[in-house]
């Protein structure tokens, strides 16, 4: 299939779509207001996960963040980190088919699950399968550090378990805004933690946050981010573009002159660079509202049609409606911390 099929410019999709985020919000409310009404799941944090995870069905382990400190983040501010009691994760289980029928795969809540202890995650995979035996695989968010306590041995059997794709937000491999967005690891960390994924066998999703080094800083967050992921093994490495959100600490720098947005087409120039540095076999996906096109495709088979794709919407639409793009209906997604 040419990659002609694949790319769509998502002015118009998005025009026929621009209520998505409310729709998922609208159907999270009703989801948690049935649940909460009869008081028997608990989703302290509420309900989030990437758009291709529609069809999974939701437990919750942890709530909230465990680091809780990046700066251009306002999901679980005003949540306390915590873990879910194993009493509590068994009854929930034995409450999925009620909820979410007879799913194939659970994604595990709050920011990073995977943070929860191994003996936990393995006492939760074997309950869902004892209670729940459509479910083949489990995922979740992640961060990288979820997985710094993890032996290889201990990741094979998590593997064996079921536990696959995590999505784990990377964001960016370069030193300098890894430290200045807060992440709370460096690259070096990243680099082991994924290497270690790898000799286990263990398949994982990563992320890369396009435009978050700001106006002039996108060629190197791009070099250095396709070059962390050079010679790993993502089943998929999937996009955002970074949407300034009010009352976050980015924001906040942005209100002070410290920090500038990138433009639109910088931003999609950026995204060529990455593309044309990347030397991973993998999935490229871009299904994020905050991205102006929607894409699934393999690279490297298809990344000059990409690269080419990406040019098209540049020289087509240029900076003005792409700007009109975010600000009408990338920043619906969002909310400011405490907007809940």
């Amino acid at each position: 299939m040419r990659m002609g099929k694949h790319l769509f410019p998502v002015r118009s999709k998005v025009r026929d779509k621009g209520c998505l985020p409310d729709i998922r919000r609208s159907l999270f409310l009703m989801i948690r207001s049935s649940i909460q009404e009869e008081a028997t799941m608990h989703f302290t944090s509420g309900i989030n996960r990437p758009p291709y995870e529609g069809n999974s069905g939701f437990l919750q382990l942890t709530s909230g963040c465990s680091h809780n400190g990046c700066y251009f983040c306002s999901y679980y501010k005003t949540d306390r980190f915590k873990r879910s009691p194993m009493e509590e994760i068994e009854a929930d289980i034995k409450e999925i088919p009620k909820y979410f029928g007879a799913p194939k795969r659970i994604f595990l809540q709050s920011a990073d699950a995977f943070s929860a202890d191994y003996d936990v995650l393995m006492k939760t995979a074997e309950l869902l399968h004892r209670y729940v035996p459509s479910v083949e695989t489990i995922g979740g968010y992640a961060r990288i550090d979820n997985f710094v306590d993890k032996t290889e041995e201990q990741l094979r059997n998590m593997k064996d378990a079921g536990f696959a794709d995590p999505y784990i937000g990377v964001e960016s491999g370069d030193d300098h805004l890894l430290k200045f967005m807060h992440k709370g690891y460096d690259r070096a960390t990243a680099r082991e933690q994924l290497e270690k994924l790898d000799r286990a066998g263990f398949s994982y999703v990563v992320n890369w946050i396009n435009g978050l080094g700001g106006k002039g800083y996108g060629l190197k967050h791009a070099l250095d981010t396709a070059s962390l992921y050079d010679g790993i093994h993502p089943s998929m490495i999937d996009i955002s573009s970074l949407v300034l959100i009010p009352k976050t600490g980015l924001w906040n720098l942005a209100r002070a002159g410290k920090y500038e947005e990138a433009g639109e087409v910088e931003r999609l120039q950026e995204m060529q660079e990455f593309l044309k540095a990347l030397t991973n076999d993998t999935i490229f996906q871009s299904s994020h509202i905050s991205v102006p096109f929607h894409v699934r495709t393999e690279i490297p088979a298809h990344k000059q049609e990409l690269i080419d794709g990406i040019q098209d919407i540049i020289d087509n639409q240029g900076e003005e409606v792409l700007r009109r793009f975010r600000t009408e209906y990338a920043s619906q997604g969002y909310r400011a911390p405490g907007e809940y």
